[in-house]
């Protein structure tokens, strides 16, 4: 099993029984071995083993007589040893160079004596006894091709085949640069007193490979896999469409901010009181210069085509001079309109009389006035003659109407 696979997570049962058998540095290599096949099924092996080679990346994460154990457990576990997926770990292991020579020669005295009775020589020791043993020191280190070649001659897969996307991702442990090299690794009074009780820096690693092994992470943290956005579907006949409005936030600028609001305030006021009733000269003659002096005030009097027939009732020269100031407007037709549809007077006569000398009026506008002038004479004439109102009371009107329509 390759040292980039994923670790597999252990129950919690599983996790203080593999603690514990990595924890016997005094006990026998072949009764802890045993133990641990004795404990671990073989369908729940490899997923335990998995659990090892994450512990064995890292020589910080266990004692050296740790390692020794694990490796032992590794080799052990399976028979024949064509079968053991673990080889590839044992031949890194042997031939890490950054690793103590007592480790590197107790995994080679593994791998090169499955067959003979040295194996059970050195599974009858304890980790302890077999570091504080001169076996290591006189042992000669095999090179890899060596190794390599014996195992690949016995079919033995040495390189397995493993994701690309596993050297890219990131390991979940990272040394702590605070804790010295000394306090990491295990000192000789802890090795040479096996049967003392561990000191709390040894509850600490317990408690810490034990939360390790409980993470799903996997024991790396991988890249993300990149997949394409799938293409829409196309849109069909009839479907009704979902639509995502954005929000669309926009300054509005107001202009009648800060603005001199006392302008056009005598026009307006005058005008109100227009709309009422007469004005006296001296208020009509004021209206004239306001507007003379500032024709753009017309715009800003309150003044609308609804209003206009209360204005030329009560005040037709003021109806004139705002008519007059507004012809360039748009809304001048609005205006136009009401003086056609107003009841016809002789007011409404004047002010359009006097337009007339005044601007240009559109022949439109003049001829359906002329229209409505005699229409309303047809109608009084009919009223008259069916004797539904007196002529005599109306006789001076009628005869300025006549004079005026024809």
């Amino acid at each position: 099993m390759s040292s980039c696979a994923p670790v597999p997570t252990l129950q919690p049962d599983e996790r203080a029984d593999l603690l514990s058998l990595l924890a016997g540095a005094a006990r026998p290599l072949a009764d802890v071995v045993s133990d641990f096949l004795a404990r671990f099924p073989r369908e729940r092996r490899l997923r335990v083993g998995g659990a090892l080679c994450f512990l064995l990346e890292d020589k910080k994460m266990l004692h050296p007589t740790g390692r020794l154990i694990a490796f032992a457990i590794l080799h052990q576990s399976y028979s024949p040893q064509t079968a053991n997926p673990y080889i590839p770990m044992l031949l890194d292991g042997a031939c890490d160079e950054t690793s103590d020579k007592s480790e590197r020669a107790f995994v080679q005295l593994l791998l090169t004596s499955s067959s003979g009775n040295n194996n059970n020589e050195v599974l009858n020791q304890s980790a302890v006894d077999y570091i504080n043993g001169s076996v290591s020191a006189s042992q000669v280190l095999l090179p890899r091709e060596q190794l390599e070649k014996q195992y690949c001659s016995n079919g033995v897969q040495s390189q397995p085949q493993i994701s690309s996307f596993r050297p890219a991702a990131v390991r979940s442990v990272i040394p702590d640069p605070d804790v010295p090299q000394s306090c990491a690794n295990s000192s000789e009074s802890a090795i040479s007193l096996p049967g003392s009780k561990q000191k709390s820096s040894s509850d600490d690693r317990d408690s810490a490979l034990a939360g390790l092994l409980q993470e799903k992470s996997g024991g790396r943290l991988g890249p993300q896999w990149i997949r394409p956005t799938p293409p829409r579907l196309p849109v069909l006949d009839g479907e009704l469409q979902w639509l995502n409005p954005d929000n669309n936030h926009e300054l509005l600028w107001d202009y009648s901010m800060c603005a001199d609001t006392s302008r056009g305030a005598a026009i307006r006021d005058l005008i109100a009181r227009a709309l009422k009733g007469p004005l006296a000269p001296a208020q009509q003659e004021r209206f004239i210069i306001e507007l003379a002096n500032d024709p753009k005030l017309v715009y800003y009097c309150g003044m609308t085509p609804q209003k206009l027939p209360d204005l030329v009732e009560h005040n037709p020269l003021i109806a004139v001079e705002v008519l007059s100031k507004l012809i360039n407007s748009p809304d001048i037709s609005g205006y136009f309109a009401g003086l056609v549809h107003m009841d016809m007077s002789l007011h409404s006569m004047e002010v359009v009389n006097r337009l007339t000398t005044a601007v240009d009026l559109p022949t439109e506008f003049v001829h359906e006035y002329i229209t409505n002038c005699i229409q309303s004479c047809q109608n009084i004439k009919s009223l008259i003659r069916n004797k539904i109102i007196n002529g005599e009371y109306i006789y001076s009107s009628l005869v300025c109407l006549t004079k005026s329509c024809f």
